[in-house]
C-alpha cells in the first residue's frame, strides 16, 4: 500500500481558499485617517454622511482637504480613494479647486518617467542575457513531488509552475516568491533546487540567521535523501576546519546543494557551476551584499522568497521589472493567531506558559538584549517553576547554539528564551504559545515575524506582545502594536508590509530622489504613475509630459475596469444602514463593488449579502442592478458612454454608432425612442424600467459580439 512504501497517504483535500483581500482598505478607515484622490489630491478621511440627491438618500464618504474645503465622494466612486502611505509624518492637505495638485502629479510623472527609463535598462540588460535553458521534467523531479507529504495549495502549484518555467526559458530567471509565513515557500525552493541539481548546477541558497541555516539544511536533507546528491551547510555553526572543507568541496563541484549565511558571500566561496542562488528574506541582507547580490543575476538564476516584501521589491515586481508568484492560500487546517497586547504582568506570564505547557505544547520568550537575558531567564524560572527552560542568542557558542535548537526541537524543555534569533523561517509545529518582551522596541516586521513561528499546525496558537507598565509609548511604538494587533488574520503579511511603509516613512526604498515623490502624493498613487510610465516607456514613448491641465495620473485607479461607463438609474440604489450597521464592513462592501468588472460575480456578491445580513433591501437590489449594468458596459469597450435619468426618461448615451442595429432595439423595446447618439426609455411610472435597461444591455452585447470591429477599442 502507499503507507508500507511512502510511510504516509497523500490524501487530497477539497481546497477552501482563504484569500485576504489586499485591497480592502476602507473597511480600515477611521476618521482623521490620510487618504488620497486621483483627482483632488490629499485629504482626511471625515466619515461617511447621507444627503439627498432629487429627493433620494445618498451615502457618501466625507473628505477634508486644506482651509476648511470639503468634498462628498458618492459611494459609487469608492475607487477613486486610496489609503495615504508614504511618510512618517502627516502631510499637507491639498487645496480644492486649484492648479496645485496637478502640478504635483505632474512633476511625479515626469520623475516616474526618467526613474522607468533606468529602471527598463537595467530590465534590458536582463533581457539580453541567455544561458542553456534547465531540462524539462525528469522522473526524480515527479519521484521529489510525489514525495511530498501534504496537500499542495493551488497558489503554491502556480508559484512552483511559474519557476519551473523560467528555469526552462533561455532567459535567466529572476523571481519572487511573496506568501506568508507558512505557506509552503520552501517546498518551492527544494523543487527548484532540485531541477537545477538534476541539470548538473550548483545551487546556493542564502539565509539571514545561522538557526534558519540549520533548519533549512534539514528540511533539505529530509526531503532530498534519498537522492544521489550532496546537501551542505556553511555558517559560524561550523568549525574553521569544516567550512574550510565545505569551501574546498564547493570549488571542486563536490557539493550540489548549499545552505549558508552570509558567510556564502565571501571572497574565499566560489563555485564550479553555480546555476540557482534562492534568497529567504532578502531585506534582511545589507546594502554592500545587495551589491553582491546584483551582480550575480545576470549570469545565474534568482529566486527569493518573502514573507514581508520591502516595497521596492513590491512595486518592481508589479510592474513587470520582475516577475512575482503570490501565494495567497493558507494551508488546509491553518488557524489564525490569537493575538494580545498588554502590559507586562508577571500573572499573565505565568498563566500564557501554563496554560501551554499543561497542553503538552512549548513556549517561545523572546527578550531582544543579550545584556540581561540570563537575568530574564532566572525570574522566570522563579515565577514558573514547573516548567523547563533553555536559553539562545547571537553570542552563545556555535556549538551550544546548535545543541539547544536541537533540544528545543526535540521538546527536551517547555520554554526557549531567546532574542530575535528565531524570527525568520523557523518552523517548530509544538511550539504554540509566544510572549514577546518590550514588544514597543521591535519594528513592526520583526513583530509578524515572530508572531509566524507559532501556528504552524491546526493547534491554536497564542502570540503575546507585552510592553511596560512605566514605560509611555511613543506614538510610531503605538501604532505598529495597533497594526499587529489587527491583522490578525491570515495572509496579512502585504498590508502589514504597507502598513510598516506608512510608520517608517519611503526612506531609501526607491532612492533620495522618488522618497520625496512618495511623499507628494502617496505610495499607492506613485505606483500607478510609475506603472503608466514603465508602459509609456516600453512603447517608445517621449519622456516629456504634455501640459494637461485636467492630469489625473493617466489611467483610472480601477484599470480592469477603464472603459465601464456610469450608471445613474431613477432609484434609491444605497445600502441602508440598517442593513449593514457596521461603517468599516458597509465601506468595504461598497468598496468590492466598485472594483467589481464581471457581471457574473454580482450573483454570488447578493448570494454572500443574503447569508450574512438576511434577505435584500429594494435598495440594496438596485444598487446591485446598477453595479451589474455598470460592469457590462465595460465589457462593451467603450461603447456607452453615460447612463443617466432625465426627468421620467433613462437616458442611454453612446460612443459611436456603426454598430447599432435601431430596428432590433424598436423590436424588443417599442417605448424606446433611438436617436442618433442616445436612446431614451421612456414612461417609467407605468414600464419596468429595470427589465427594459437589462433588455437594452442584452441587445447591446449581441450586437456588439456580432458586428464590431476586432481592432476598434476604446
Amino acid at each position: 500500500s502507499d503507507t508500507e512504501i511512502f510511510g504516509f497517504i497523500k490524501r487530497p483535500r477539497p481546497m477552501r481558499r482563504r484569500v485576504v483581500r489586499r485591497d480592502a482598505f476602507l473597511s480600515d478607515f477611521v476618521e482623521g485617517d490620510y487618504v488620497v484622490h486621483v483627482e483632488h489630491g490629499i485629504a482626511q478621511f471625515k466619515g461617511t454622511v447621507e444627503r439627498s440627491v432629487d429627493g433620494a438618500p445618498r451615502e457618501y464618504l466625507s473628505l477634508g482637504y486644506a482651509a476648511g474645503d470639503s468634498l462628498y465622494v458618492p459611494t459609487d466612486q469608492v475607487d477613486r480613494i486610496a489609503r495615504y502611505t508614504g511618510t512618517g509624518a502627516n502631510p499637507s492637505l491639498t487645496r480644492l479647486g486649484g492648479v496645485e495638485w496637478a502640478n504635483t502629479k505632474r512633476r511625479v510623472k515626469e520623475d516616474a518617467l526618467r526613474f522607468a527609463e533606468e529602471l527598463l535598462r537595467l530590465y534590458a540588460e536582463r533581457e539580453v542575457n541567455s544561458r542553456v535553458p534547465f531540462a524539462g521534467e525528469t522522473a526524480w523531479e515527479w519521484e521529489l513531488e510525489s514525495s511530498f507529504p501534504y496537500q499542495e495549495t493551488d497558489d503554491q502549484i502556480q508559484a512552483i509552475d511559474d519557476v519551473k518555467s523560467d528555469m526552462e526559458a533561455e532567459r535567466p530567471m529572476d523571481r519572487l516568491i511573496c506568501g506568508d509565513v507558512g505557506y509552503g515557500k520552501t517546498e518551492v525552493a527544494v523543487r527548484a533546487a532540485f531541477k537545477a541539481v538534476a541539470a548538473g548546477s550548483q545551487v546556493a541558497i542564502l539565509v539571514p540567521t545561522t538557526v534558519l541555516a540549520q533548519q533549512h539544511y534539514r528540511t533539505f536533507m529530509e526531503r532530498l535523501e534519498t537522492f544521489p546528491l550532496r546537501v551542505d551547510v556553511l555558517s559560524r555553526l561550523r568549525t574553521d576546519a569544516e567550512q574550510k572543507e565545505t569551501v574546498a568541496a564547493l570549488t571542486r563541484g563536490e557539493i550540489d546543494v548549499v545552505i549558508g549565511t552570509h558567510r556564502l558571500l565571501s571572497k574565499d566561496v566560489s563555485f564550479r557551476n553555480l546555476g540557482l542562488v534562492i534568497i529567504d528574506e532578502e531585506q534582511r541582507f545589507g546594502v554592500r551584499h545587495k551589491e553582491h547580490l546584483r551582480k550575480m543575476r545576470a549570469t545565474v538564476d534568482v529566486l527569493t522568497m518573502t514573507a514581508t516584501p520591502i516595497p521596492r521589491t513590491l512595486h518592481m515586481a508589479l510592474f513587470g521589472i520582475r516577475d512575482m508568484s503570490r501565494i495567497d492560500t493558507a494551508p488546509e487546517e491553518r488557524i489564525p493567531v490569537t493575538t494580545f497586547v498588554a502590559e507586562q504582568e508577571d500573572r499573565t506570564i505565568r498563566e500564557a506558559i501554563l496554560r501551554e505547557t499543561d497542553r503538552g505544547g512549548q513556549v517561545f520568550f523572546v527578550h531582544n538584549r543579550i545584556q540581561d537575558i540570563e537575568q530574564v531567564l532566572q525570574r522566570l524560572q522563579e515565577l514558573v517553576p514547573e516548567a523547563s527552560f533553555g536559553v539562545a542568542h547571537g553570542r552563545i557558542p556555535p556549538e551550544s547554539l546548535e545543541h539547544v535548537m536541537d533540544s528545543f526541537s526535540a521538546q527536551e524543555f517547555d520554554v526557549l528564551v531567546c532574542t530575535t534569533i528565531i524570527q525568520a523561517g523557523l518552523d517548530m509545529p509544538n511550539a504554540n504559545t509566544l510572549i514577546v518582551d518590550d514588544a514597543d522596541r521591535l519594528g513592526l516586521t520583526q513583530l509578524y515575524q515572530l508572531r509566524g513561528r507559532v501556528g504552524r499546525s491546526s493547534i491554536r496558537a497564542f502570540a503575546y506582545f507585552l510592553f511596560r507598565r512605566d514605560r509611555v509609548l511613543t506614538p510610531t511604538a503605538e501604532r505598529r502594536l495597533r497594526a499587529i494587533l489587527s491583522a490578525a488574520e491570515l495572509g496579512a503579511g502585504f498590508r502589514l508590509a504597507m502598513k510598516d511603509l506608512e510608520i517608517r516613512g519611503a526612506g531609501n526604498i526607491l532612492g533620495a530622489e522618488q522618497s520625496g515623490n512618495v511623499a507628494a502624493v502617496g505610495f499607492d498613487l506613485y505606483t500607478r504613475l510609475l506603472g503608466e510610465a514603465i508602459d509609456e516607456v516600453r512603447k517608445g514613448k517621449s519622456a516629456n509630459v504634455p501640459d494637461e491641465p485636467g492630469l489625473t495620473g493617466g489611467r483610472p485607479l480601477l484599470a480592469a475596469g477603464a472603459a465601464r461607463a456610469p450608471v445613474d438609474l431613477p432609484a434609491d440604489a444605497r445600502i441602508p444602514t440598517g442593513y449593514i450597521e457596521d461603517t468599516g464592513t458597509r465601506l468595504a462592501v461598497y468598496e468590492r463593488l466598485a472594483n467589481l468588472a464581471d457581471p457574473a460575480e454580482v450573483e454570488t456578491i447578493r448570494a454572500e449579502l443574503r447569508d450574512r445580513f438576511g434577505p435584500l433591501p429594494q435598495q440594496v437590489e438596485d444598487l446591485l442592478l446598477a453595479v451589474e449594468i455598470r460592469a457590462q458596459t465595460g465589457q462593451l469597450r467603450g461603447m456607452v458612454r453615460a447612463i443617466a435619468t432625465e426627468g421620467a426618461e433613462i437616458v442611454v448615451r453612446l460612443r459611436d454608432v456603426y454598430w447599432l442595429d435601431r430596428e432590433l432595439i424598436r423590436r424588443a423595446l417599442p417605448n424606446a425612442s433611438v436617436g442618433h447618439l442616445q436612446i431614451r426609455l421612456s414612461g417609467l411610472a407605468g414600464t419596468d424600467w429595470r427589465q427594459d435597461v437589462r433588455t437594452l444591455m442584452e441587445e447591446f452585447a449581441r450586437m456588439s459580439g456580432a458586428s464590431r470591429p476586432a481592432t476598434v477599442t476604446a
